[in-house]
């Protein structure tokens, strides 16, 4: 546990769903700190944004925190990516605590050192960031309880992406696994399982130069459908839960399956199962023929991309060997995207 007197002062950001449900149990675990000041934002990747650092950085200052201060990031990926960052760029680095509050988190963006908001328009995921890790990432399996189901769901897209990269038999393990089941020890050594995986990946390559780049296979298509997601969710046109991003990794690691057996020679009975696997936890991809434009136009701005017009995807040969730095051509991502919609 971390030792939180050898800070001047502690600060707490969470949001206004996480502050209700988990924070309670934080102070407990930790003692009932001593909180020099807490801000609780609004919940949503809406509100993942520079006006939400801005006011995290104004309520810093107006706090007078310090570089030797610690901010504790109590929340989803939202808060552990924007409270990163914003610890990241104030006063040019001060520590932070990350206490992811839900699965996806607990797997992706608690741990790793990638912190950041979505930017522009058409809106960039994750387009400005900053590498940053935190003092520790503290799980707290408790929280777990709290989530709705499609949360676990958005948290279990994760999980299943980093046992496709890893090993035929992790892979194995995750598909025979009752999805419903979140309180056993099978499904604890599950969750170490990927979040150590992760810690082994980004240990050998923080700044993302090579091998961590595996980590984003479902990602390019995925990020787009979930910026496209959130433009028509705030218009109340999508259905509750399927623009989260671990929906969204879903139907991008399906349509990228798909390249990956057309381009890498992935088995196709991987992309079969994937599938189905998909239509029978998440459904669907809320997706039309006619946004497929409007999703390649966002894939053209995706950070991952070398150069311009060349849109990178990071597929698989096999499970357990990806290939990374594969340039897609648009054509090629709207068959992927055909079969996507047709399913």
């Amino acid at each position: 546990m971390i030792n939180l007197s050898s800070y001047d002062r502690v600060f707490l950001l969470t949001d206004e769903q996480a502050a209700q449900c988990c924070l309670p149990v934080l102070l407990s675990q930790l003692g009932q700190p001593d909180l020099a000041a807490t801000l609780v934002l609004p919940a949503g990747e809406q509100h993942k944004n520079i006006q939400s650092v801005q006011q995290i950085w104004d309520w810093l200052f107006a706090q007078q925190a310090t570089r030797k201060s610690l901010l504790i990031n109590l929340g989803g990926g939202v808060i552990c990516d924007m409270g990163g960052f914003a610890a990241a760029t104030y006063m040019r680095g001060m520590p932070f605590l990350n206490v992811p509050t839900t699965l996806l988190a607990m797997v992706d963006a608690g741990a790793g050192g990638k912190t950041g908001i979505d930017y522009g328009s058409p809106m960039v995921k994750n387009g400005i960031g900053a590498f940053a890790e935190p003092v520790e990432t503290l799980l707290l399996p408790a929280f777990l309880q709290t989530l709705p189901a499609e949360q676990l769901l958005s948290g279990y897209a994760e999980m299943l992406k980093h046992a496709l990269l890893d090993s035929p038999e992790a892979y194995a393990a995750f598909m025979s696994h009752d999805l419903r089941d979140t309180q056993s020890e099978s499904f604890a050594q599950l969750l170490r399982a990927s979040v150590a995986f992760k810690e082994r990946i980004v240990s050998q390559d923080l700044h993302d130069n090579g091998i961590r780049q595996i980590l984003n296979l479902g990602h390019t298509i995925g990020h787009a459908i979930e910026a496209l997601g959130l433009s028509k969710w705030q218009n109340g046109k999508w259905q509750n839960g399927k623009c989260l991003h671990g929906y969204c990794v879903m139907f991008g690691m399906v349509a990228e399956t798909y390249l990956s057996h057309a381009l890498c020679g992935l088995p196709a009975e991987v992309v079969s199962a994937l599938s189905r696997f998909m239509l029978e936890n998440y459904g669907a991809a809320p997706i039309t023929c006619s946004d497929h434009d409007a999703l390649i136009s966002l894939m053209l701005h995706d950070k991952k991309n070398r150069e311009q017009g060349a849109i990178v995807c990071t597929l698989l040969q096999d499970i357990g060997s990806p290939c990374i730095g594969q340039t897609v051509t648009p054509a090629q991502l709207r068959e992927a995207l055909e079969y996507l919609c047709s399913l």
